[in-house]
């Protein structure tokens, strides 16, 4: 609820001032009417906000709820209203939704309201609304977004999901290998000390296990740096694109691509069928994919479209999309059904994304656990082998 600075004089001529929350001004002026009160002076209290992009599952409540309300009649500030005052979300919405309806109500369009408080809406939100305002589909356009965002945050979820198991053997591998250097093998460093000379791999076995045992703080401040100065080297954009341009290569790249191809899709899809003209669907669509190395070749998709070449044609050449991207496009063009050729691609990439996330998953999870018996097994005949050959010398020395 936002605050208000007023002034106002009782019933004796006495100016009192001071702070009060109210919905809007005429909410805070039948309040002070109902207490004997008249209100001289009122002005809103900015509150300084951090602002951060909402996720994606928000995006997606706030476009179903909002496409919902002004379907049914309500008005847009009353149905800001109703949305702010849901109880399922957080502080932090709530005074993005009071701020939207403040502004409305001050005869701002909500798309303007929302671009200034950005980061916190996405541009794909704020020009499809501006669209919408100028055809009057605002509901449509809400739900169809809201469609996007739940799509978009399921497949996101799905690859989540199918990578829990592996980080969770990667866990298991990590606390397993530290138990063993850190605390088994030193049992075994009295017994190696009285044997006059201990195989290769037991002795680097035993070089990491005092290591670990003994300069584990140094090991610790290794991570906690590396971590830190990876960080700020991803931040470098020559870096950030070479590995941008890694992950659309090998096996591993026929992922990626078909997600990558089903953002773009879904993206121009919205866009295109909102009525916003192809160029700005283009610019604002590459914004969306999430790859720096694919959004760098779109300067010359582009000039392209802008010199006359069809959309298709000019994705031809793009290296980070498969192939069924711009046949379906050209399809679309060739028909004049470009936004619904766009929107079944990527419900079919969609499909195809979650199936090989599910199958990647299955071929990562033997590999971990075949890691992890290799090292435990490395460990383990590491400890036996000198056993094994102190034995042998008492068995040909007797």
């Amino acid at each position: 609820m936002p605050e208000y600075k007023y002034q106002a004089q009782d019933s004796k001529g006495k100016i009192v001032k001071g702070k009060a929350e109210a919905y809007d001004e005429n909410d805070l002026q039948k309040r002070f009417h109902d207490a004997g009160l008249l209100l001289l002076e009122v002005k809103p209290v900015s509150k300084q906000m951090a602002l951060k992009p909402l996720k994606k599952p928000k995006l997606a409540n706030f476009c179903r709820q909002l496409g919902t309300l002004v379907k049914s009649g309500v008005t847009l500030v009353k149905a800001l209203e109703i949305i702010a005052n849901d109880e399922s979300i957080t502080d932090y919405e709530r005074q993005l939704y009071i701020r939207i309806r403040d502004r409305i109500v001050q005869g701002v369009a909500v798309s303007i309201a929302m671009e200034e408080l950005e980061p916190a809406f996405p541009p794909l939100l704020i020009f499809m609304l501006k669209a919408a305002e100028s055809s009057g589909n605002l509901d449509t356009t809400c739900l169809r977004l809201a469609e996007q965002y739940t799509s978009e945050s399921q497949l996101e979820q799905t690859a989540k999901n199918s990578l829990t198991y592996p980080k969770i053997l990667s866990v298991l591998i990590v606390i397993v290998v530290a138990i063993l250097f850190g605390y088994v093998l030193p049992q075994f460093e009295e017994l190696f000390s009285t044997m006059p000379s201990l195989p290769l791999p037991t002795r680097i076995l035993m070089a990491i296990s005092d290591f670990v045992a003994h300069r584990w703080y140094v090991l610790a401040v290794i991570v906690i740096l590396v971590v830190i100065f990876g960080k700020m080297i991803l931040k470098i954009p020559s870096v950030r694109m070479t590995i941008d341009h890694i992950k659309v290569m090998g096996k591993w790249g026929k992922l990626t691509k078909v997600i990558y191809s089903a953002r773009f899709a879904r993206t121009m899809s919205s866009l295109y069928s909102s009525g916003i003209p192809i160029h700005s669907c283009i610019e604002i669509s590459r914004g969306t994919i999430g790859n720096k190395y694919i959004e760098a070749q779109f300067e010359e998709v582009e000039r392209k479209v802008a010199g006359g070449m069809p959309l298709s044609s000019a994705l031809v050449d793009v290296n980070g999309f498969v192939s069924k991207l711009p046949a379906t496009i050209k399809v679309g063009e060739e028909t004049g059904m470009l936004g619904n050729m766009l929107e079944s691609v990527a419900d079919d990439l969609d499909f195809y994304s979650k199936q090989a996330l599910l199958r990647l998953t299955s071929y990562i999870e033997p590999v971990m656990i075949v890691v992890m018996a290799v090292a435990v097994g490395f460990i383990m005949i590491s400890i036996i082998q000198p056993i094994y050959q102190s034995y042998q010398t008492i068995g040909a020395g007797s």
